[in-house]
């Protein structure tokens, strides 16, 4: 497959990450996570979550948002989330079917709940006949590559708490939102009020292997029946915990999110110069989000790969990784204006939109 700009999944691995699962390769190891590698990860988990973590490795993002889920939530309840949000948009309805509980989505200009969006989904509270409030899911950064500062989270985590409800985080890009804002993982989960994290690593480098952090110590009441259940309990946990390790022991999380972040400002000033292009959404991280004629960006997709995000509008997403180099941005950049000037720069600002 030919480097593109479809996904940060679509990288490969750093060397440290097989480095680290090579080294972790030797001998016989207690299974289930009665091994030296993950007692060492929680040791590195606390240090990066605060000393009232407790992670929970698992086989991937689904699994790690569906089990954050049904610790938050019963099958009478209810999540609300961003109609953006990955728990809605890409994992093929397993909250509901495994959960049973119901996600209550609103419609966000930029992907981002805020407590005034998020109070209308907020009624019906002790009626049997409504599904039950129960739990606040955001994602950081967004699905549109936007980001909350802390005292955004702060605020859905203090309005979360005072209807009885939980606030959770899908952090699949966290490190980038981490880098992006300058601060740790602790301040931007529990130091914010977060009380349960799907974190992961994939798309910055790992191989494999997500995990759900506890931060609030009432949902780890059950945990590690419940991840059983849901068939997330891996054997050979030693593999996921080394990879974990190696990621945010030395730094590896740090360098490769500022990398991809860095290519994404980059690829934004090279496509800004493109008459006919428009950026729609902040280049917070390392997302760019653009509309453009649907002839040029069909065409482009013929030498290069991504997404288009929004068909009917013409919106593509152009994601960088950790091993995305300038040249494959010069390269894109200059089959972009390629295909440009043979659509004749035509804007997208006449299109009807709905």
């Amino acid at each position: 497959m030919k480097r593109g700009f479809g996904s940060d999944n679509h990288s490969g691995v750093s060397p440290e990450i097989l480095q680290a699962i090579a080294e972790a390769n030797r001998g016989h190891a207690l299974a289930y996570g009665d091994d030296e590698w993950c007692q060492e990860a929680e040791r590195v988990f606390r240090h990066h979550f605060g000393e009232g973590a407790k992670v929970y490795f698992v086989f991937n993002g689904t699994g790690a948002n569906v089990l954050s889920i049904d610790l938050m939530c019963r099958s009478h309840e209810a999540v609300v989330c961003a109609e953006t949000a990955h728990i809605n948009v890409d994992e093929c309805g397993a909250p509901q079917r495994v959960v049973g509980c119901r996600l209550l989505t609103v419609d966000t200009p930029d992907g981002k709940l805020t407590p005034e969006l998020v109070k209308g989904r907020l009624h019906g509270f002790g009626f049997e006949h409504h599904s039950q409030p129960k739990a606040i899911s955001i994602t950081q950064s967004t699905e549109l590559g936007t980001l909350y500062t802390p005292d955004e989270v702060r605020a859905l985590a203090e309005l979360a708490h005072s209807h009885n409800m939980y606030l959770h985080m899908d952090g699949a890009r966290l490190a980038n939102a981490a880098v992006a804002l300058g601060a740790s993982f602790e301040e931007l989960t529990a130091g914010c009020g977060v009380d349960i994290l799907s974190f992961g690593g994939t798309k910055n480098g790992m191989l494999m292997g997500e995990s759900v952090v506890v931060l609030n110590e009432k949902l780890d009441v059950d945990a590690k029946y419940r991840r059983k259940q849901m068939t997330q309990l891996a054997s050979k946990m030693r593999f996921t915990a080394a990879q974990f390790i190696a990621y945010l022991e030395c730094g590896l999380w740090r360098r490769n999110a500022e990398h991809s972040n860095r290519m994404a400002r980059r690829l934004e000033e090279e496509v800004r110069r493109v008459p006919g292009v428009e950026v729609i959404y902040p280049v917070q991280v390392n997302g760019v989000f653009a509309r453009l004629p649907r002839e040029a960006w069909q065409a482009l997709q013929k030498e290069f790969f991504f997404y288009d995000w929004d068909f009917d509008r013409d919106e593509v997403r152009w994601m960088c990784s950790f091993d995305t180099t300038e040249e494959d941005i010069t390269a894109f950049a200059a089959a972009l204006r390629k295909v440009m000037g043979q659509s004749g720069q035509t804007t997208c600002a006449s299109k009807t939109e709905h």
